[in-house]
């Protein structure tokens, strides 16, 4: 089934049941008032979400309207807890090769992991306001799920039960404030500022065949100021499934439900399938050429990232946003 969280002034929205065409769409408050209710008892709650989901797409609700992404919030407009991972290590070995960094070994078979700001998400058609260009604005398309609850030390090969909904992200990235942070030792802060996420959060089924072995296998389409720079296949080059991540993560803690774990920036080797960051096209200017030429975001800038199946139809739904400077 596909899930979203419509605008109604309030920090939690109100749940809604999307159509598999993303056309129609259908409150849930019968159900549940918020996503976050719904996966708290997602056992119960759940079947009548999906009953729901299917006399939609039926044409059998007699309370559908149309669906619009531009009044979505994030589906999780809030989380208890949202964990970044970094599983396209050619992502990593590339940005560390640019700068002359060594690549350790460890990096390929212990996933890397930061836990981002989790209490104010950004919709997926809200600006991304920001306080300067000079800061080196950024974007990250990745994949995420949310989990159900999941308990200390689960096994990899059960990880995938904990899995409710996957979306899409923007991990925004402000670049040039980064290596003074990394320096200080205590990892990403300032630099890492309220992701944005897709207007649906689907179920695995809906993805069909492409979601196979905890991974997603579909490119993700990247398009910057209207022209498509990276459309990598997020099931290749992925080092580190869902699964795994999962695992990494409850290695000493529960993860309760509505935790949400990123993939981080998707990334494939073969380069002709562009890049999902702009700190990626640098890196591979500075191997070729020994200088960066891409430059970061511009206030007035627009970022859209999406995923399409088989028949080019939307998944997911958009993030397509632009980059503003905050009133101040």
């Amino acid at each position: 089934m596909k899930l979203a969280t419509l605008k109604d002034g309030s920090r939690d929205g109100q749940l809604m049941i999307v159509s598999r065409d993303l056309k129609t769409a259908m409150m849930a408050d019968a159900m549940a008032p918020t996503l976050q209710r719904a996966l708290d008892d997602w056992n119960f709650i759940g079947p009548q979400l999906q009953q729901a989901y299917e006399r939609l797409n039926t044409g059998r609700a007699s309370n559908a309207f149309d669906f619009d992404p531009a009044k979505c919030m994030a589906p999780l407009p809030r989380a208890f807890q949202w964990a970044d991972g970094s599983s396209y290590v050619n992502h990593v070995e590339l940005v560390r090769k640019a700068r002359n960094a060594d690549m350790p070994d460890s990096f390929w078979h212990d996933p890397l992991m930061y836990q981002g700001g989790s209490d104010d998400f950004i919709g997926p058609r809200d600006d991304i306001e920001l306080g300067s260009e000079e800061w080196g604005i950024d974007f990250e398309s990745e994949i995420a799920v949310i989990t159900g609850d999941v308990p200390m030390g689960v096994k990899v090969q059960h990880a995938a039960e904990y899995i409710r909904l996957l979306m899409l992200v923007n991990d925004v990235s402000l670049r040039n404030l980064i290596p003074a942070e990394l320096a200080k030792g205590f990892g990403f802060f300032q630099s890492k500022p309220a992701s944005s996420f897709s207007p649906v959060a689907v179920t695995p089924d809906e993805l069909g065949d492409a979601w196979k072995d905890g991974k997603v296998h579909l490119p993700l389409r990247s398009t910057w100021n209207g022209n498509l720079v990276g459309q990598p296949n997020a099931g290749v080059d992925m080092v580190f499934s869902f699964p795994q991540l999962i695992t990494h993560l409850c290695k000493t803690r529960n993860a309760r439900a509505g935790t949400i774990i990123g993939s981080g920036t998707v990334s494939n080797k073969d380069a002709a399938k562009g890049y999902s960051c702009i700190a990626e096209q640098r890196a591979l200017e500075m191997i070729a050429h020994g200088e960066a030429t891409t430059s970061f975001m511009k206030f007035g800038d627009n970022i859209k990232i999406e995923m399409l199946d088989k028949n080019g139809k939307s998944i997911f739904g958009a993030i397509d946003q632009s980059v503003v400077e905050i009133a101040r």
